[in-house]
């Protein structure tokens, strides 16, 4: 078994921007040279093969896979831009009771043969979906919006990760990272959303990224196009890119879009919990 890191994507409220991450954290890990799969565990609801621009190629997906009907190979969809991407599809006719703790366990471990980053991309909720998601993932991405829904949400999934997760299980606490998405600053100065600054302390988790407000992400998933191979030079793309060094290891200085950079003065210390 290689040395692949599965990371979760996650978050409680649906409509934050999971899957959005998801696709486009998996194209910039690929844009590094990594061998990346993105899986949609979203059984029922796909989206992640619309903004990766695979829909018209799905012929099987993950839950043919975890009933046999299917090999992985059959299934995994390649990108068409970079050939070190692929996305292993949910399906859309069947619910989430058609995955099974053991068949995810396997697939995720034939997929660590072949893989150096495995992205999951959780369904919104706290339910069967989203729990086997993160069950055997080594590190999480817990995605919220500067609001307080979103952020109590999000806290709740933080129990989940420390609870329900093979890593939990063993008695090792799960490395997780927070990445904070659709940021106004000038909506956070009026005081109209929560500052970066009051998501973190609520999370208590190490900010790998905050990701504006922006058309640029819309526009790209329009075409069928992760943001971060549709335009690099764009703010999410930036922040998302920025998000990955972080994730390898790099001490970056968070970027607040529109703000001078480090603004908030913090500091990512590597891949710590």
């Amino acid at each position: 078994m290689s040395n692949a890191t599965v990371v979760v994507v996650t978050s409680g409220k649906g409509g934050v921007g999971k899957t959005t991450s998801a696709a486009a954290l998996a194209t910039a890990l690929a844009k590094q040279g990594y061998q990346v799969c993105a899986i949609d565990f979203d059984v029922g609801l796909r989206n992640l093969d619309l903004i990766m621009g695979a829909e018209r190629r799905v012929v099987f997906d993950l839950v043919n896979v975890v009933r046999g009907e299917a090999s992985i190979k059959q299934a995994l969809v390649r990108d068409k831009r970079l050939d070190n991407l692929y996305l292993l599809p949910a399906s859309q006719t069947r619910d989430k009771d058609a995955l099974t703790d053991e068949g995810v366990a396997n697939v995720i471990n034939e997929l660590r043969m072949y893989f150096d980053w495995i992205i999951c991309d959780s369904p919104a909720g706290i339910e069967r979906g989203a729990t086997l998601a993160m069950r055997y993932a080594d590190e999480a991405i817990i995605v919220s919006n500067p609001e307080v829904s979103s952020v109590r949400d999000c806290d709740r999934i933080i129990g989940l990760l420390d609870a329900k997760t093979v890593v939990a299980e063993r008695g090792e606490r799960m490395p997780k990272h927070l990445l904070i998405t659709r940021f106004d600053t000038d909506r956070a100065r009026l005081g109209d959303m929560l500052s970066v600054d009051d998501v973190v302390d609520i999370l208590s988790v190490p900010l790998i990224g905050v990701v504006p407000e922006s058309k640029d992400v819309l526009k790209a998933s329009n075409v069928g196009m992760p943001v971060t191979m549709a335009d690099e030079d764009c703010p999410p793309s930036r922040a998302y890119s920025e998000a990955v060094q972080r994730l390898l290891g790099e001490d970056l200085p968070v970027t607040i879009p529109s703000e001078k950079r480090g603004f908030f003065g913090k500091l990512f210390k590597g891949r710590a919990a």
